[in-house]
């Protein structure tokens, strides 16, 4: 708890706007819970709030990471400014399109029964590009720049930048399918509040451990580093080794969706 409230004041202090940007996602989270207690319309099978309250959630992580990540980065102030208002506001306005439409009880991807909705369902697309350009950026500094951690921790950090570009690509997938499922119609059975499918494929498995790869090879990497005392050749090996075989998973989750089987079939 003492390194997460750490974690936090240095986002406050060095990424100000995705500190908020990430507090104002947790604050909608709040209002989902809240809407899930008095609101029992539904929508493909689950609570209009269920969806915004997952991506209000994930969102928020997301932004909280980049915005500590940006501080490991040698940056000027005005490139770090730069990338984090390209990582925040996009974000910030998709999680307000996602929720205004669960408001709706309509839904706010893959919508196009009329003018309005169309259009919110592209500008979503064109927010959500601009936030895998960034990953992208990303991608190249880690490369490209000596950061202000162990070697270990930096391949971990590269990793899952390439892993989490790789889960957008799999929710570019979603979008040219105009689905998640496949081989059923979006709704139906599913894992509880997930609700990914349990009677067929469904790629949002994939793109979730994806997107939540910028979390999890790192901190991996951070834990081997403080934990392990070996060289920094078998650190760096076994973090490389630990992406691999996490990126494997993603992999097999995807094939999975594609061949139309769940992930656990209930």
């Amino acid at each position: 708890m003492k390194n997460l409230k750490e974690v936090l004041r240095t986002i406050k202090r060095e990424s100000p706007i995705l500190y908020f940007i990430g507090v104002f996602h947790f604050v909608l989270a709040t209002i989902c819970v809240i809407g899930l207690m008095v609101d029992d319309r539904m929508l493909v099978g689950i609570n209009v709030w269920i969806k915004p309250l997952k991506f209000s959630i994930s969102g928020g992580i997301y932004v909280l990471t980049s915005g500590f990540l940006a501080t490991l980065y040698p940056f000027s102030k005005r490139k770090r400014n730069i990338i984090n208002n390209l990582i925040s506001w996009p974000l910030a306005i998709e999680i307000i399109i996602v929720v205004l439409q669960a408001s709706r009880g309509v839904q706010s991807h893959y919508n196009q029964s009329n003018l309005f909705d169309g259009i919110l369902f592209g500008i979503m697309g064109l927010l959500i590009s601009i936030v895998v350009l960034t990953m992208v950026f990303y991608i190249v500094e880690t490369i490209r720049l000596k950061m202000n951690v162990p070697r270990p921790v930096q391949w971990g950090i590269l990793l899952g930048w390439i892993v989490v570009l790789f889960g957008s690509w799999v929710g570019g997938q979603m979008i040219g399918q105009m689905a998640h499922n496949v081989g059923v119609a979006d709704g139906g059975e599913g894992l509880p509040l997930l609700n990914w499918s349990t009677i067929a494929g469904d790629l949002r498995v994939a793109h979730f451990f994806g997107l939540h790869g910028i979390q999890i090879i790192p901190l991996f990497a951070l834990v081997l580093t403080r934990k392990w005392k070996t060289s920094k050749v078998a650190q760096n090996l076994v973090v490389i080794l630990f992406g691999i075989l996490y990126a494997s998973w993603i992999a097999f989750t995807f094939y999975q969706a594609k061949q139309g089987m769940p992930l656990v079939g209930l």
